[in-house]
């Protein structure tokens, strides 16, 4: 507090302190005033219509004498008016992060609803420590209240997945008047964020910065060493230099797709917030997409059936992102899911609450994937099987693509998958009924 501010403060709990003892003398001088006049008309020293007219003049003066009261009366009536408990719930309440208020006693006064939703119905009038056991706030909360000042806090929950959260403990001050001086009490309202989002987005830049390094440093440093050998050893082995060559090759085309997807990605990302606006038909995508792959379904002897028969299938999208999205997801079945010999994609219209769908499922029979890799899989970089992946020249990018550019679209990729018997990815689009 300024000193500025603990002036007027000191000036208006003195205000009030003297419009109080005025207030008790004019009420003991009134009580004497009438007392007197009662025993003078009852000894007959005046009559009762002077003894009545004298009492209304001293009570006409103690009220001229009196010139704060009314405004100190008018001043406490507007400042409870608005530092009154309704008014504090409702704002409370309209906080979009969990928030409470305790006095200083660490006893809940006052509750939002986001509170109650992310910890559990808390009871007021109840010490917060009997709902919430979080030491660290509870400390923080103890500290605040003997200091009367701004202070927060973080802490994580060891619970799957992991959150983190932060909470800001801060005094809650009425206006500085002279009705907020005369009421001593103290309340501190704490407000909580979830952390949780912002954390695991650090971590995985972090993550994507450093697999990104890795990705490009290995195929880097085999170049480079193939430089140096056909430089020294292997100048004149032309065995030995078409072998190298055809090695570092490989290791271009590489970085190559790498930087591609990353510039992909990142352009993606820099437009997921406008929606595309273009009429386009999902079943007419994905017929060209087949066509594109027939070649490496011959190759890999990969038996193709594909169920498309639902009539138009009239989405709002772009043409080319969408294309991306179904190559890499029959790319990707036809590769991993070789061993089955068979890729099927089954498209159908489906009902939702918000609105009908269009959902195109893209099914191989090949070893299918292990359930606890099915939430990671669109995560960037990440691989079941990084020797397996490599080896069919994928990023470990495809599916993160894929992912944000449906999230563009509005749309969902589902997986579902057993050991054994395959594994099954579904897009789900908006249909496009304003067409």
């Amino acid at each position: 507090m300024t000193e500025d501010a603990a002036q007027k403060k000191d000036t208006a709990g003195r205000r009030i302190s003297a419009n109080l003892r005025r207030n008790m003398q004019a009420v003991r001088l009134l009580a004497f005033s009438a007392g007197a006049l009662l025993l003078a008309g009852l000894f007959g020293l005046i009559t009762a219509g002077f003894a009545i007219s004298l009492f209304v003049a001293i009570g006409f003066t103690t009220w001229l004498l009196l010139p704060d009261t009314q405004i100190a009366k008018q001043e406490t009536t507007v400042i409870r008016a608005i530092w009154s408990e309704p008014i504090v719930r409702a704002i409370i309440d309209a906080l979009p992060d969990p928030a409470l208020v305790l006095d200083d006693k660490s006893v809940v006064r006052c509750v939002n609803s986001a509170l109650n939703e992310e910890f559990g119905q808390i009871t007021l009038g109840e010490p917060l420590s009997f709902r919430m056991r979080i030491p660290a706030l509870l400390a923080t909360v103890e500290r605040a209240v003997a200091g009367d000042t701004t202070l927060e806090v973080e802490w994580s929950e060891k619970v799957s997945p992991h959150r983190w959260f932060k909470a800001y403990v801060a005094p809650l001050r009425p206006p500085e008047t002279a009705a907020a001086a005369a009421d001593p009490s103290r309340y501190f309202v704490v407000v909580i964020r979830d952390l949780s989002e912002q954390y695991r987005l650090d971590r995985m830049r972090a993550d994507f910065v450093a697999n990104a390094s890795h990705e490009l440093r290995t195929p880097l440093a085999s170049l480079m060493g193939f430089v140096e050998t056909l430089q020294g050893a292997a100048r004149d082995d032309t065995l030995a230099r078409d072998r190298f060559l055809e090695v570092m090759k490989d290791q271009a085309e590489r970085m190559s797709r790498l930087i591609n997807d990353l510039l992909s990605l990142s352009r993606i990302e820099m437009s997921a917030h406008n929606r595309p606006t273009t009429l386009v038909d999902l079943g007419d995508i994905v017929r060209h997409v087949l066509d594109a792959m027939s070649p490496l379904a011959e190759e890999l002897k990969i038996e193709v059936f594909a169920d498309l028969n639902v009539g138009p299938m009239p989405v709002r999208g772009d043409q080319d992102e969408l294309v991306q999205v179904f190559e890499n997801l029959i790319e990707n079945a036809m590769k991993y899911g070789e061993s089955g010999n068979r890729v099927e994609i089954h498209a159908r219209r489906e009902d939702a609450p918000d609105g009908d769908v269009f959902s195109v499922t893209v099914r191989d029979f090949g070893p299918g994937i292990a359930e606890e890799h099915l939430p990671r899989l669109t995560e960037r970089f990440y691989r079941v099987d990084v020797a397996s992946s490599r080896e069919k020249k994928g990023t470990g990018l495809g599916l993160a693509i894929a992912k944000h550019i449906l999230t563009r679209h509005r749309g969902r990729l589902a997986v579902e998958s057993t050991l054994g018997q395959g594994a099954a990815f579904t897009v789900r689009i908006p249909v496009a009924d304003d067409q």
